[in-house]
């Protein structure tokens, strides 16, 4: 094996090295590297060939440079630990690898202040596109992202305003269609349960009250919320909160996500509450648990891997001189009812 001092003295691979091992100009090397869709499939396997033997890594910046293209979108997302964001980011990367892009990938942590520093990250790396979750950002931000000059695409909610380009749902009305199923159960007395209170949570809040506002049946008692991050946990501490302020006089709750939802299933069925005749509960997201708990729970179901498709797609024709159908799309949502919530 040769030592560290040895192989740190060898003089370093370059793209006149493959052109010579695979027997074409430097220029041809580079069009390989950097528009193979330009090259023949036989060119592209011989000049491969080389490159693997050699062990040839291409300068991305340099290559950059010389095309003024560096090949990479920029991803800013709150969390990298939230599952929701998981099937976003796997149609993103499906898209951008199939159409040779990288993806630079940043965690704003729900924090439009932690968004404005990572998006100035981003761009100085001279990303050819963006996609931003949501349209919380700062008045800097959204100045900056403006003059970026590059497609950019907000994706998760529905924005009446997108910088660019805009792919979403209506939280609001998932949240008062959550309510009317509900009340179509026969539930009168629905509670909330929010945690961490985003601007997507909020909206689904707002969603919620205005259904039982124009029902005359909403009351603030019924609202438990905290700015804490969501966890099966922190659910059945809200739910116990909840029934403790309540007397237990809540026959239904929508909680914001399906972790809240798990965490007060599984509470109710500690304190021997049957659901869904005496309780009904609703989730939302429909993360996989949801249809395999007992009772399977009734949960509000995104197209989130198609979210993260469309709106790589989006970036991709606009790159491309491509036309776009619409620069906003709605992709709806879909409240998968289950035994939770089936009282009739």
């Amino acid at each position: 094996m040769k030592t560290a001092k040895k192989r740190l003295s060898e003089k370093k691979i370059t793209l006149v090295d493959v052109a010579n091992a695979s027997g074409v100009s430097a220029i041809t090397v580079s069009r390989v590297i950097n528009q193979p869709e330009k090259v023949s499939e036989s060119l592209r396997i011989q000049v491969q060939k080389a490159i693997d033997s050699l062990g040839y890594i291409p300068n991305q910046h340099a290559s950059s440079l010389a095309s003024s293209k560096s090949r990479v979108i920029g991803v800013a997302i709150p969390s990298l630990s939230n599952i929701v964001f998981t099937e976003v980011l796997r149609g993103i990367y499906e898209v951008m690898g199939a159409n040779g892009y990288k993806v630079l990938l940043v965690d704003t942590h729900y924090s439009p202040l932690e968004e404005e520093k990572m998006i100035r990250t981003l761009l100085s790396q001279s990303p050819e596109g963006l996609i931003i979750t949501g349209g919380d950002q700062t008045k800097a931000c959204q100045n900056f992202l403006t003059k970026a000059r590059i497609p950019i695409v907000q994706i998760m909610e529905l924005l009446a305003d997108p910088i660019d380009m805009n792919v979403g749902f209506a939280h609001g009305r998932a949240g008062y269609d959550v309510v009317k199923h509900l009340i179509g159960q026969g539930y009168e007395r629905i509670g909330f349960i929010g945690a961490r209170m985003d601007p997507r949570v909020q909206q689904r809040m707002q969603g919620y009250k205005l259904a039982l506002e124009q029902m005359g049946k909403f009351d603030k008692n019924l609202i438990v919320t905290t700015p804490e991050p969501s966890s099966i946990g922190v659910g059945g501490e809200l739910f116990k909160s909840l029934m403790a302020s309540t007397n237990g006089v809540v026959d239904a709750v929508f909680c914001v996500n399906d972790d809240l939802a798990l965490g007060a299933l599984f509470e109710a069925q500690r304190m021997n509450i049957n659901v869904p005749q005496d309780l009904a509960i609703c989730g939302f997201n429909d993360i996989e648990a949801a249809a395999y708990v007992n009772p399977s729970l009734t949960s509000v179901s995104v197209g989130r891997y198609e979210m993260g498709v469309k709106a790589a797609d989006m970036i991709i024709r606009v790159l491309n001189e491509k036309p776009i159908e619409s620069r906003k799309v709605d992709m709806g949502y879909e409240i998968k009812k289950r035994v939770s919530t089936s009282r009739l």
